[in-house]
């Protein structure tokens, strides 16, 4: 897995060097679907992460979210999980809260993750076997127990659409960030406490922050309480997601089941 984890953070860097090259400039921005951009910087991202992992490694599959999906990547046993630009609205709004996130998966399951801000030159990674880590120091989930003394990355999408209204008073903080994949990557860092999302995700969203926060020593489920499965013929993942301690994931999952 060495060479793996080497040429997915080869290429997590060069990316960013991609992004940052549109970053704050012009650029042409497409609607794919209601509320959801698209831009050249993530087509060139795409394109560069699918020609660099895949000239690698030709044996594996594809699910990225600018690519359009095949049935091939359902027989294989190792499939790459890749957003080449997670926070899209954060990135053509010029706020530095954007990622590149590269997962590979095994029989199901994440064995590789890395995500990269450009702007903010952080790299996390991890691989089977071995912790998450950050710019090569490691790095942990908090231990916090009590959702009471939580702190909680949110997406301002769901707090501005007012669906936090109802679960402020059962944390202790609420932080508002971008990006989906690196709200996992500054949780298993410890920035804060718990990430949960209210709304559906796609696995590309979720894959490589599912593998950091468990290599960081903590949990990620849906909402309901649900593992993950990853290169699923559906990649939706409909119930939201709970990420953080393990103890701390279990009593906000039993908050969202009463």
């Amino acid at each position: 897995m060495d060479n793996e984890l080497k040429i997915a953070k080869e290429a997590a860097l060069r990316v960013g060097e991609i992004l940052l090259k549109y970053y704050g400039r012009s650029y042409e921005i497409r609607e794919k679907s209601k509320n959801n951009p698209v831009t050249t910087a993530d087509f060139e991202a795409d394109d560069f992460l699918r020609d660099t992992l895949l000239g690698s490694f030709p044996d594996y599959g594809w699910l990225s979210e600018e690519t359009r999906d095949s049935p091939e990547r359902l027989c294989k046993e190792r499939v790459w999980v890749v957003d080449p630009l997670d926070g899209t609205k954060e990135f053509i709004r010029g706020v530095p809260e954007f990622v590149v996130s590269i997962g590979l998966v095994e029989n199901c399951k994440p064995i590789l993750g890395v995500i990269y801000n450009p702007v903010k030159n952080e790299l996390f990674s991890a691989v089977k076997g071995e912790h998450a880590s950050l710019n090569g120091i490691l790095i942990s989930c908090t231990n916090c127990q009590l959702l009471s003394e939580a702190s909680i990355f949110v997406s301002r999408t769901e707090t501005k659409d007012g669906l936090w209204e109802q679960y402020e008073k059962y944390f202790r903080k609420r932080i508002e960030s971008g990006s989906v994949a690196y709200k996992l990557a500054k949780t298993a860092a410890g920035h804060a406490d718990l990430f949960i999302s209210l709304k559906p995700k796609n696995e590309w969203d979720i894959c490589a922050g599912d593998f950091l926060v468990e290599r960081a020593g903590g949990k990620v489920f849906t909402r309901k309480g649900e593992g993950i499965r990853y290169n699923s013929r559906n990649t939706f993942v409909p119930n939201g997601i709970i990420a953080g301690s393990l103890g701390l994931v279990q009593n906000a999952i039993s908050l969202f089941k009463c």
